[in-house]
């Protein structure tokens, strides 16, 4: 299938329905083979619009946030997996309203509630976050276990008992890892927790399970989770975001004009890498661009601008295979996952346009914004 750029209006988000549908088919492989329970994490990926598709391979969605929960309910159709650093004492029943499980971050946020959430009907299962206090992730912004973390409690903080009521642990550490860092993590947990795995139903192992990037060994990981089930007798629960929305579209954008910029050619873009595409410059990492490589001596080579004033609203380098004009189409890769969850509205800049390119090879706009977006978020 050949995607028709002029058909999509500049900038935009674009899905394509079809690689959405192979990555739920390859989850739900593993889901159906491992006897996990696989949902989706709405941090990483929450286009509602996809939900009917969505809940037709995964059995369910977590949340980490009230406004997160009540989403899932009303779009997906199903209560929440929910967890949160600490809950508002005020949206607190609401949260039950829309939840299957809730994990608690500390003893002291179980404490607060457990009265409220044991007699809440019908029956809410709870956990606890754990911290096994090992992580292989570079960057210390997406790793849940460096020094000082606030997320999970260590187990020098439990006692040989887990408080009553509690049925379940929850351990988030992966960021876009495999299985064979899931197996090494493993290890820890089990070490730490292991006494204390055989006395919950259920066990959460988070996001960060990239098993729609290529080369997942698939296979491993179902060996783990079986495992795990059979070793303790528990439910095994993933919740990825990346690895739904993993290599299923891009973002389109245009070159607004091009500058001399002390002998480097910059392309100015109509999108902003800090309020639309933020984990490039966080994790970072430079995206790919359609029919663009790395610099490559003698092709016509530039830096990519952002539309905003910050001063490292860009990125690059890149070559192409002819010169940039004004006008011309950008489309950068894989920008689905951890993108639209995470877009602002800095300087007033617009943000991009949602649509999805349909199985049926058509494109379907399903919202744009304009001025009372940016009014209304300030």
């Amino acid at each position: 299938m050949s995607i028709d750029i002029s058909k999509i209006p500049s900038p935009c988000y674009v899905l394509e329905e079809r690689l959405l549908r192979r990555n739920l088919e390859l989850l739900n492989r593993v889901q159906n083979e491992s006897g996990a329970h696989i949902i989706v994490a709405l941090k990483g990926f929450s286009m509602y619009a996809t939900f009917p598709m969505v809940k037709q391979y995964l059995s369910g969605a977590t949340a980490s946030s009230l406004n997160e929960a009540r989403l899932i309910v009303e779009e997906m159709g199903c209560l929440s997996h929910t967890y949160a650093p600490a809950y508002k004492p005020h949206e607190f029943d609401e949260i039950m309203q829309y939840s299957s499980h809730i994990t608690f971050n500390s003893l002291n946020q179980w404490n607060q509630f457990k009265d409220k959430v044991q007699g809440f009907e019908p029956k809410i299962s709870c956990g606890i976050r754990i911290n096994p206090q090992y992580a292989e992730v570079e960057t210390d912004m997406y790793n849940p276990c460096i020094v000082g973390s606030r997320l999970g409690i260590t187990r020098d903080l439990l006692g040989k008992e887990l408080p009553e009521g509690i049925e379940g642990l929850h351990s988030h550490t992966l960021c876009e890892n495999d299985s064979y860092t899931l197996e090494r993590t493993l290890v820890h947990i089990e070490e730490k927790f292991g006494d204390l795995l055989h006395q919950v139903k259920w066990l959460n192992l988070g996001g960060g399970h990239l098993m729609t990037r290529e080369g997942y060994n698939h296979e491993h990981l179902i060996s783990i989770i079986k495992r795990l089930r059979n070793t303790y007798n528990i439910e095994v629960i993933l919740e990825p975001g990346s690895a739904i929305g993993w290599q299923t579209g891009y973002l389109t954008s245009t070159v607004l004009d091009i500058v001399d910029a002390q002998g480097v050619d910059v392309a100015i873009l109509d999108v902003s890498f800090a309020a639309h595409m933020p984990d490039t410059l966080e994790m970072p990492y430079k995206p790919r661009i359609w029919g663009a490589t790395d610099p490559v001596e003698g092709k016509p080579t530039y830096r990519m601008g952002g539309m905003t004033c910050l001063a490292g609203d860009f990125k690059g380098d890149y070559s192409f295979e002819k010169p940039l004009q004004i006008g011309d189409s950008v489309v950068f890769d894989d920008m689905i996952h951890y993108t639209m969850v995470k877009t602002t509205t800095f300087n007033g800049v617009g943000l991009p346009s949602i649509g999805i390119w349909k199985e049926n090879d058509e494109f379907q706009l399903l919202k744009s914004f304009g001025f009372e977006t940016y009014k209304d978020r300030i």
